[in-house]
């Protein structure tokens, strides 16, 4: 069984691997790489969060009167998924709850990640299924890391977020990994999220009353990078800090369905704020679009 496989369109080259599902590899045509290479600031590309995004409090998932440990961002990056289909320009590749998964995570799920190439754009959709008998509670959150700078020699605080919608509603930060209960004043102005290290001094800028679809990184002589979103309702903005002023040369622009929990909530799970809860029987599709421009 191929650990990984290579879309190909002529103009985007992406690579994916079976190993949570995760795109490890975005190039242009000129073979310039668009995402971080896993270092060891953050050993990661573009995670697949699943069950939840974020941290539950204590770890820990409260079901029915049980208790059961689940950590940060869940399982799915993980886990190895089974390859389903696979073409020169897409795949798809499904994980299915098992033993394992119950014990952090008393549910029965199917969870399938598909990628394709459409000229200058890769589209990626997560499809949540509930193959059990009672509500499915999730959240689901894409990670994608992006090198920063985006050209060698621009500062990074030249780089702007630069979002659809106006972003003027109240932002929210971490503490500990857990949201704090008091929301900030949005440092958006007007669609425009200028960027720099300290930005990050508080850990990732939490969007949760967002109203763009979309938000383009950019910086001066530098080709841009667009993500934009269908079915998510919050949005993550991270990197890691390495010194007072100084941070990892990656961006993480995050399509989120969920939070991590609130530093006061730890009952039971279902009740947790922000998650999806699926039907029987019923799917939930979320997609998210990177598009150079």
């Amino acid at each position: 069984m191929m650990d990984r496989h290579v879309l190909s369109n002529g103009y985007l080259t992406a690579v994916v691997k079976a190993d949570g599902a995760e795109l490890c590899s975005l190039r242009d045509a000129e073979g310039t790489e668009m995402l971080w290479q896993a270092q060891p600031l953050w050993p990661r590309h573009a995670p697949v969060l699943f069950p939840i995004v974020g941290r539950l409090k204590n770890d820990t998932l409260v079901h029915e009167g049980k208790s059961y440990r689940l950590t940060q961002h869940g399982f799915a990056r993980d886990r190895r998924f089974a390859w389903h289909a696979r073409t020169a320009t897409s795949c798809r590749l499904v994980l299915n709850d098992d033993g394992e998964t119950r014990m952090a995570y008393p549910f029965a799920f199917r969870l399938e990640v598909a990628l394709a190439l459409d000229d200058d754009a890769l589209e990626q959709s997560f499809t949540v299924v509930n193959t059990g008998r009672s509500a499915l509670p999730a959240s689901l959150g894409a990670h994608p890391g992006f090198v920063w700078p985006l050209a060698e020699g621009t500062a990074k605080d030249k780089h702007v977020l630069a979002f659809s919608a106006d972003e003027p509603a109240p932002i929210r930060r971490l503490t500990e990994g857990l949201l704090q209960p008091a929301p900030q004043p949005s440092p958006v102005s007007g669609r425009n999220l200028a960027l720099s290290p300290s930005l990050f001094a508080s850990d990732a800028v939490i969007f949760d009353r967002l109203a763009s679809s979309a938000a383009r990184f950019t910086a001066p002589g530098a080709e841009a990078i667009e993500v934009s979103w269908h079915g998510f309702r919050q949005l993550g903005v991270w990197s890691r800090m390495t010194g007072a002023d100084s941070c990892a040369d990656f961006l993480c622009i995050e399509p989120w369905y969920g939070t991590a929990s609130p530093a006061d909530f730890d009952g039971e799970f279902r009740d947790k704020p922000g998650l999806m809860l699926i039907p029987p029987g019923e799917r939930r599709v979320l997609a998210m679009r990177i598009r150079l421009c």
